[in-house]
């Protein structure tokens, strides 16, 4: 790494980060930890198709779930926290945004089943288990509830609660594992409602002794959740699936017996590569409410500083991301998941740079939320995942290497397009705010 990019992280180290990082960075590493134990001992005590199948579900959990309710806990965070700077009860909100959620999860439920009744859905993704459908149900119930719960105590500056939920949710999904994996229990729906239910169980935890959090107030129109939610809706799907591109590619376009087991243990080196995006995801909990209270308050000085000390540590993240799967990283992989781990160093660190820039991206885009700008996000990440399916379809027949190039170009042509509309976003709200911040990213050029 240069004397540049060690310079960028030392800056990052010294910067202050936004209220609750701390809190929910916490709860995100007991996450973080928590999962990883659930992956490795569902891959000790699963066969290698069940453990692909498992993971089937894990994608498809975290691409659909976060892809559209990840929208409503933003949205309900930010308009909470502008009701709360102005002295408004923010109960009304949170009440339309439940509706809101109900109506969204009955939706897709209707959609999946039919998906399943009529496409190769269930083989393709599950490989044929079609027990793991009814935990995907069941799983899109527990994260409308548990993503609601977020929104308003994040809205409502409760991270200390939220961390609760994230940390719950991992002990509740691990527990159970280390119990059927010592009781020697091998029939994939346990671990498959071990994923499943833990969200609405954590959040239900979060809540206990929590008041207030329903102040009354005006009723809310739905142009306060945004008068953009179907935008916001769509960004965050498609970036959701570009943030998991790589599996997901690795999954369907394996061929034959022998593809499918070797994409079971390229989803183990993802899941190993992805530690950068676990790690940032602390920051990104408190980032669009304080964000959208400065942008909204016009203080675009302050907004300024704000994302460039966020860039900084995004920026170091990254950095030792990379660096850290380019060369150890093959190394924590046999440790944890033993001689089933095959992906090598240049496997990992490719995948870990395609991580450092989703994020970079990811960051990019909340700024662009923050300031309205729903339909621009929206814009640079299907720049982003158009880039990856083509990069993924012509660059190389192997398998691992296609989805790997495919990630990478991928997450660098998102983050490239989100940079390029933020600044014109930027130029319409405040000049002097674009000279300055583009000045402090021409003079730090990261450099690995």
């Amino acid at each position: 790494m240069s004397q540049r990019a060690q310079r960028i992280i030392e800056a990052a180290r010294k910067v202050p980060l936004p209220e609750g990082t701390y809190a929910v960075g916490a709860g995100l590493l007991i996450s973080g930890l928590t999962a990883y134990g659930f992956q490795i001992l569902a891959f000790k005590a699963l066969d290698k198709p069940e453990y692909a199948a498992l993971n089937g579900l894990w994608i498809f959990v975290f691409v659909v779930a976060p892809g559209f309710f990840l929208p409503l806990e933003q949205e309900v965070g930010r308009a909470v926290a502008d009701r709360r700077a102005r002295g408004i009860g923010g109960g009304p909100v949170v009440k339309k945004a439940a509706f809101a959620g109900s109506v969204l999860t009955g939706a897709l439920i209707v959609v999946t089943l039919l998906l399943a009744a009529f496409t190769p859905l269930v083989d393709r993704l599950f490989h044929g288990e079609e027990q793991l459908l009814i935990c995907f149900v069941i799983a899109l119930v527990a994260y409308a509830m548990q993503h609601i719960t977020r929104g308003t105590l994040s809205g409502n500056g409760r991270f200390g609660p939220y961390g609760t939920i994230l940390a719950a949710e991992g002990l509740l999904r691990l527990i159970p594992v280390v119990v059927l994996y010592i009781a020697g229990v091998d029939d994939i729906i346990w671990y498959g409602l071990a994923l499943a239910i833990p969200p609405a169980i954590a959040a239900a935890i979060a809540l206990r002794g929590q008041r207030d959090l329903l102040a009354p107030g005006p009723e809310a129109e739905w142009s306060e959740l945004s008068a953009n939610l179907t935008l916001l809706f769509l960004g965050s799907l498609t970036a959701q699936t570009l943030s998991y591109s790589a599996a997901l590619g690795a999954i369907l376009l394996a061929k034959g017996p022998r593809e499918r087991a070797e994409a079971a243990d390229f989803i183990v080196g993802f899941f190993i590569a992805r530690i950068p995006i676990l790690l940032f995801q602390a920051i990104q909990a408190a980032l669009l409410p304080k964000l959208a209270a400065l942008a909204g308050a016009g203080r675009h000085e302050d907004f300024r500083a704000g994302l460039k000390k966020l860039l900084l540590i995004v920026v170091g993240i990254g950095a030792l991301g990379v660096v850290a799967g380019a060369t150890i990283g093959p190394i924590v992989g046999k440790i944890l998941f033993g001689e089933k781990f095959h992906l090598d160093n240049v496997d990992l660190g490719l995948l870990a740079a395609g991580s450092a820039l989703f994020i970079l991206a990811l960051t990019l885009a909340q700024a662009l939320i923050a300031l309205l700008g729903h339909g621009r996000a929206l814009v640079a990440w299907s720049i982003g995942l158009a880039t990856c399916v083509v990069v993924t379809a012509f660059s190389s027949d192997d398998l691992f290497l296609r989805v790997e190039l495919g990630f990478l170009a991928g997450c660098g042509a998102a983050a490239a397009a989100m940079a390029l509309l933020l600044f014109g976003r930027l130029r319409t709200e405040s000049p002097e705010s674009l000279g300055l911040f583009v000045e402090a990213i021409e003079h730090e050029p990261l450099e690995i």
